[in-house]
Formats: C-alpha cells, structure tokens, sequence
C-alpha cells in the first residue's frame, strides 16, 4: 500500500525536499509563490507531514490503535477481547484511545494516533457514516471499521445487518398477523434507530402495510421514562421494539404502572441484549450480537490488509446473531 511520503510532494511541487521541508516547518525564507505551490501539493497528494512525523519515513511499529467511544464501554469489553487475542497471535500491540461524539474529534485523534506512527487503526463506532470515513481515507493508513458497512482502498469492515434483523423479526409477527408494532426512539442513537426503523418499514410495505407505530421522545422530557408514563396511558401495542436494555426496561416499568401485562398484554423486545436483560422482571427478549467475534475479525482483516496477502481480501466482513427470546415474549 502506497504512502504519500515528502518526495511525492516534492515531486508534484517541483522543487527540492529542502524547500518543501522549510514549507512544513513554516519557514519565513520561502518565496510566497513557492510556499503556494507546494501547501496546493500537499493538499492534491493528501500528504500529512505533521501527522507523520515531519521529514521521518514511516516505519512499522507492530502496533494498532483502537479507538472507543466513552459511551459504548458497556458494550464494547468482548470487542476488545477479541480484538487482542487475534493482535497477540499476529505479535502486534494494542494502544486504546476513547472518544467522545463526532467526527471533528475522531479526525484530532487519528491525527495524533499516526504521529506516533502506528500500523493500522481500529475504529467501534456504529454512527459513521461513509461520507464521514472518507474524510479519514487521506491518512494513507489502513482502517478497520467495526459497527458499519463500508469499504475503500485503505477502509474495511466488520458489522452486524441491524436493519436485516429487525426485518425479518418484524416479517415473522406480520406472517402470525400482530400487525401493532412499535419501535422507541433512541436519541442517543440515532443512526442505529434510523437502520431499525428502516427495516421494519420495508417488512411492513413488503406485507403491502406501512409502518406508523414509531414512538419519538419529545425534547423536552429529559427521559425515555418520563415520556413512557405518560404514553402508555392512553396507548398500548402488540409488540414494542427497543434498541438498549434501558429503554427496554423504561416499558416493562410504565406499562405495568398503567396495568398493561407483559407478554400477556403486550410483549416486549430488546434488539441489542445485555446481561441486565436476564435480571429484568419479566426477564426481556433479545438479540445476541457475536461481540467477541466483532473484535477478532476486525483484527484478521487489518493484519490481511496490512500484509497485503495474495487472497482477495473481503474487506465488507457479516457477522450473524442469535435471538434469544424470555419471558417479555410469548
């Protein structure tokens, strides 16, 4: 995999490594026309000199960098251990990085993660979306992402179809004729709530229905909980589709404040499942996500897209799931 180095730019500039160099370190004794020239290089060539190291070539330091949200810690410690078992067999070393929302932020820290010149960059995040991963692509440094699918020359991926498993969850309730279906907004993630709604759309317009049931929070209730008092006062479903645990448990709590029993009244369904699923009271119905699996895959495909194996490498890597149904359902 090619680099951009400071000879391409010198190249492309036209002028000597010297004079591109001083460009770099912002150097008063370069002509203005020159200086001009060479910053157009840089940017046409998407060379990061201070990303790597001003004037120092790269070289392999047998490292990865993952990179976490602070959020998602809860969900992500299988991730990791996956991630590492595979890294220590290919003798490479993790470095861990957390990070809080969006991508100005994410753009700060690989900045810093390639100045210490690392191999490769592992990314959990299951809220970029691809216009924002090619912001990333100039770093010439391969990234695994795990969460979405996306590919390019120096990006793969490892995820789990969200929209194809609510889908065909959604398609077996519409075959048995529970057509009430109601899906929780989660603001908190709202990219993943965008796949879930998706997906139950197409299951309802494939049945030849439409979906209407999609529960939003009001911003003004600083809780799931508040507004689900309130809600189900005066509404009550077949079937209730939640992204995380907490939600989940929101409807348990207000639907039994309300007199509404679960599963006998209404049934209840946590897409991601958590520990915290089996403690609830009736234990909550969800869907086991191969986390493991998620962090080892990551790291068999940065270390083929690192080694430029001669396979053809998938770089677009499905993983399944297992559901698991307990006594919200019936």
């Amino acid at each position: 995999m090619k680099r951009i180095t400071i000879y391409d730019v010198a190249k492309e500039a036209d002028v000597s490594l010297a004079t591109v160099s001083r460009v770099i370190n912002g150097s008063e004794v370069v002509r203005e026309d020159t200086r001009v020239k060479v910053q157009e290089a840089i940017e046409k060539l998407g060379y990061k000199p201070n990303a790597i190291a001003q004037g120092l070539a790269l070289q392999k330091t047998t490292t990865i960098a993952l990179i976490v949200p602070e959020a998602s810690f809860f969900y992500t410690g299988q991730i990791i251990n996956g991630l590492i078992d595979v890294a220590k067999i290919y003798k490479y070393n993790i470095v861990l990085h957390t990070a809080t929302e969006g991508i100005i932020e994410m753009n700060d820290i690989i900045e810093t993660i390639i100045k210490s010149r690392v191999d490769g960059v592992v990314i959990f995040n299951d809220k970029l979306s691809k216009n924002e991963l090619n912001t990333l692509t100039r770093y010439q440094v391969p990234i695994v992402v795990i969460g979405n699918k996306m590919s390019d020359d120096t990006i793969g991926s490892v995820y789990v179809d969200y929209s194809k498993l609510v889908y065909d969850f959604t398609t077996k309730y519409l075959n048995k004729g529970i057509t009430d279906i109601a899906l929780v907004e989660d603001r908190k993630n709202p990219a993943m709530i965008k796949q879930l709604f998706d997906g139950i759309s197409r299951a309802f317009a494939d049945a030849g229905k439409s979906f209407d049931n999609y529960i939003e929070i009001p911003k003004d209730y600083r809780s799931s909980y508040l507004f689900l008092q309130e809600y189900f006062e005066s509404h009550k479903h077949e079937l209730v589709i939640t992204y995380r645990d907490s939600q989940a448990m929101a409807v348990l709590n207000t639907a039994a404040e309300n007199n509404i029993r679960i599963p006998e009244d209404m049934e209840v369904v946590c897409i991601l499942d958590s520990k915290y699923n089996a403690m609830a009271r009736p234990q909550i119905s969800g869907f086991k996500i191969p986390d493991y699996d998620l962090g080892a895959v990551a790291m068999r495909v940065m270390t083929k897209m690192l080694h430029d194996e001669d396979e053809v490498i998938d770089k677009e890597i499905e993983l399944s799931y297992i559901y698991s149904p307990r006594k919200s359902t019936k």
